[in-house]
């Protein structure tokens, strides 16, 4: 291991989604190196029972502690509301930073009183869900949608297309009906397709993007563990998927900004087997 990346921070999801907090962790703590893991053997998690969801994300959580990870962020919505409270108490010694959905700094700052929610329907069905719900959204309306088919989407790749676009007219269409103003992401996939939001919803419609504070947490726990890198030169971010390396490496310049080296693993159950590695000139 090269001594850029030592005590990298682990991240996860159950795909590319995870990218989007990467991507502002990356912008926030750039000396940190990273090890990023996406599912995509087993994307999407949304619809997926929450017991196959912990399961996963225990496997994904103690390959990323066996390559020396100090912190996990589970970047993933899905994977937070059906594994984090679990993660927590399996391996108590490790700090845990998830996904909540931000329905505290909608309801806090909506002017209508009218919020739509995007996520994907295991977020909906967990407890944390329902727990910020119950915290937070009194005297809020809440509009839920779990835009079935755009995770596949931003799998692919298309952020913008027509296929993609319908998915999001026929999700925002009604609740700006009923006045929304602010929309949440609690999928961690769809700030990458923030600017159809937007162009969908118009100017006035704010969407939260929960990335930035999922990142600033991450910072928090580790500057107070002592373990926050402050010198050296930038990290490295190694990335490994359950899925196609290819196809993974070609989406990273898109949806990540950099270019990457995308390592591939297999499952056995809960174990994740040997990684084969493609090069950048794979894909040419």
């Amino acid at each position: 291991m090269s001594n850029h990346f030592i005590s990298p921070i682990g991240v996860f999801d159950s795909g590319v989604g995870g990218l989007s907090v990467l991507r502002a962790i990356r912008q926030q703590m750039p000396k940190e190196s990273v090890i990023y893991f996406g599912d995509q053997g087993h994307v999407p998690y949304g619809p997926r029972p929450l017991q196959q969801v912990r399961d996963f994300s225990e496997g994904i959580t103690r390959f990323l502690l066996s390559k020396g990870a100090k912190i996990i962020v589970v970047a993933c919505n899905a994977a937070s509301a059906a594994a984090l409270t679990y993660l927590r108490q399996t391996l108590p010694d490790i700090s845990f930073v998830g996904m909540e959905p931000a329905v505290k700094p909608a309801a806090e700052h909506t002017e209508t009183g009218v919020v739509g929610v995007l996520a994907t329907p295991a977020t909906f069905q967990g407890a944390l869900y329902a727990s910020v719900v119950e915290r937070f959204a009194n005297g809020v309306e809440l509009l839920q949608d779990t835009c079935v088919g755009l995770v596949q989407q931003i799998e692919k790749g298309d952020l913008s297309g027509i296929a993609t676009r319908k998915i999001l007219e026929d999700a925002l269409h009604p609740m700006l009906e009923k006045n929304i103003d602010t929309v949440v992401l609690a999928c961690t996939h769809y700030p990458f397709v923030i600017p159809l939001i937007q162009e969908i919803a118009g100017e006035k419609v704010r969407v939260i993007d929960p990335a930035p504070a999922v990142a600033r947490q991450a910072k928090r726990l580790l500057e107070a563990q002592g373990l926050k890198r402050e010198i050296g030169s930038q990290g490295e971010v190694r990335f490994f998927t359950s899925g196609d390396a290819r196809l993974v490496q070609s989406l990273l310049p898109k949806l990540f900004g950099e270019d990457g080296n995308v390592q591939a693993l297999q499952w056995n159950g809960d174990h994740i087997l040997k990684a084969v590695s493609f090069s950048a000139s794979d894909l040419s």
